[in-house]
């Protein structure tokens, strides 16, 4: 059997796992015919409490899109485009995607020269210029929402403040884009110019709010959208808002540090491996050297690629949690 056949039956096999991993997780009847009744129920009900209750799982829907689509996207350049705009350093698509190719062109030239084995050289390339700036993206991503998710409730605070003082909604908003530094200035300035160029509150605020994607911008949301059609005290509703918010920074710093050890565990039995694989072939490329050249060594590797991916995935979900 040749190297290709082998590669064909590895990526077959993959394949069907994901195949039956999909279909084990797919939705039961019991609960799409649950859905669909509280759908109905939210639609034709006129509670406030149901109300809000649909627009939080709008909101929790909107973080969880299907597929490659990214909340407030329609294909995959737009999420794509949407994903580097909320690093907040002003990357272009065509950037990021000759960022990629030359970086895969880079480690599959260097991987040949030291190897001498094509396809190898390839699939590392191919794996190392989609991977990593896909990682180092998503890395800029969580950090400017941590920085962001910090400073929000002071920003709300700001808010209520400014509320108090007698000042409207959206002069308050033009106060929190300039006193306040960091992604939560820059957005809450994005707001106040769709504003000015004739967008309304909410549709301004919503727009932001599906270039985020957090929850804590969807509370906020939702909350001047339930305000608005109920009434109310404003300023209270939203320093009730910025306490709950303070809260759940709080729990997910616990969660944090109690799963420290567990995370920590995790990234050492997924990585040990291949270190020790990069240090003996360092030292001695031809006791290894086999995995690059024997059929059955290639194919012994790419099963044990594809089941340590399984266990990190396993690890990964385990020390998950969602708040």
């Amino acid at each position: 059997m040749s190297v290709i056949q082998l590669v064909i039956v590895a990526a077959g096999l993959m394949f069907l796992a994901i195949v039956g991993a999909l279909m084990l997780n797919g939705r039961s009847p019991a609960k799409e015919a649950q859905r669909r009744l509280e759908a109905v129920r939210f639609r034709h009900s006129e509670s406030t409490t149901a109300k809000v209750e649909s627009q939080l799982k709008k909101a929790i829907a909107a973080r969880k899109p299907k597929m490659h689509k990214i909340a407030g996207s329609g294909s995959r350049a737009e999420a794509l485009a949407l994903r580097l705009d909320r690093t907040g350093h002003g990357w272009t698509v065509t950037q990021y995607l000759y960022t990629s190719l030359g970086l895969g062109l880079a480690v599959t030239v260097l991987l040949f020269f030291k190897t001498g084995a094509p396809l190898l050289s390839l699939g590392v390339g191919v794996i190392a210029g989609a991977g990593l700036p896909h990682m180092i993206v998503n890395r800029l991503i969580k950090k400017r929402i941590d920085q962001f998710n910090a400073k929000f409730p002071d920003c709300i605070e700001l808010l209520v403040r400014g509320l108090r003082s007698g000042l409207p909604v959206t002069e308050t908003l033009g106060v929190v884009a300039t006193e306040i530094p960091g992604p939560v200035g820059a957005e809450f300035k994005g707001v106040v110019e769709r504003i000015k160029i004739g967008r309304t509150m909410e549709e301004a605020l919503q727009e932001t709010a599906d270039r985020l994607n957090t929850a804590e911008f969807q509370f906020f949301v939702i909350t001047l959208a339930i305000q608005r059609e109920t009434g109310g005290n404003l300023a209270e509703t939203l320093s009730n808002l910025a306490d709950v918010l303070r809260k759940r920074s709080q729990m997910k710093l616990k969660i944090r540090a109690m799963s420290s050890e567990s995370k920590a565990s995790a990234y050492i039995v997924g990585a040990l491996p291949f270190l020790v694989f990069l240090a003996i072939w360092w030292i001695n490329p031809g006791y290894v050297g086999g995995f690059f050249t024997e059929d059955r060594l290639i194919v012994t590797g790419l099963g044990g690629l594809v089941w340590m991916s399984i266990g990190g995935f396993i690890m990964a979900k385990m020390v998950s949690f969602e708040i």
